[in-house]
């Protein structure tokens, strides 16, 4: 079975569409393939770690990140339920800073969404007991997540809200992006390239493997 793998307006976004098979029973799919995410991103998708988080209706969380070192791309899917998934790309010196991704992600579907290292990315749920996953490139490592306000004015996301949000007390002391640059926390577009090339497949007949390959080293704050 394959993937529809679409290229979204962000690069280091891509929206995944599985092929289902449905019979009188019911229906199957594969989630992932780690390799056809690999060849779509341009570098390797290992996974390390996968996350679930369950939220009532009107359910806010995010804007996160996670710093450059190490870096986490993620794999999002709904499992249960319905949400809409939105990527904002805040790596500074990019040519699409500021801009969005969203996407209503469904279990029915399967649909997914990829979201390469150095993109922040939220979900709003949009039905009770919403249960969403999270396929990680790299584990938790406490003090690397950095935070964004999720209803920062400058940013303008198109939440689908039907009033107030339920925030964590964390997100909801989240900085704007403004505040995030004036501090330092912000990625840097050019670091995330460097990060992108070491994670990227060796050419034929080079003596270094990927899983050889160094990593970028984190800049200092």
């Amino acid at each position: 079975m394959t993937h529809h793998i679409a290229r979204t307006r962000l690069p280091g976004v891509l929206r995944v569409t599985p092929d289902r098979k449905t019979d009188a029973r019911g229906c199957f799919f594969e989630s992932l393939r780690c390799e056809e995410i690999g060849a779509a991103a341009g570098h390797r998708f290992a996974v390390q770690q996968i996350n679930y988080s369950v939220s009532a209706r009107g359910t806010l969380r995010g804007l996160h990140g996670v710093a450059l070192d190490p870096g986490q791309a993620k794999y999002v899917s709904c499992v249960r339920g319905v949400l809409q998934d939105i990527v904002v790309d805040l790596r500074l010196g990019s040519a699409t800073f500021g801009q969005y991704t969203s996407s209503v992600l469904d279990a029915a579907s399967g649909t997914a969404v990829y979201v390469a290292e150095g993109l922040f990315h939220g979900f709003l749920a949009l039905a009770e007991d919403t249960c969403i996953s999270y396929v990680c490139s790299t584990a938790y490592v406490p003090g690397t997540q950095i935070d964004i306000h999720p209803l920062d004015p400058a940013l303008g996301l198109p939440w689908q809200l039907e009033g107030e949000p339920l925030l964590s007390d964390k997100d909801a002391a989240a900085p704007t992006v403004a505040d995030a640059a004036r501090a330092g926390v912000l990625p840097r577009y050019a670091d995330c390239v460097e990060l992108y090339r070491a994670l990227a497949p060796a050419p034929a007949g080079d003596s270094d493997n990927q899983a050889g390959r160094a990593r970028p080293a984190g800049r200092e704050k």
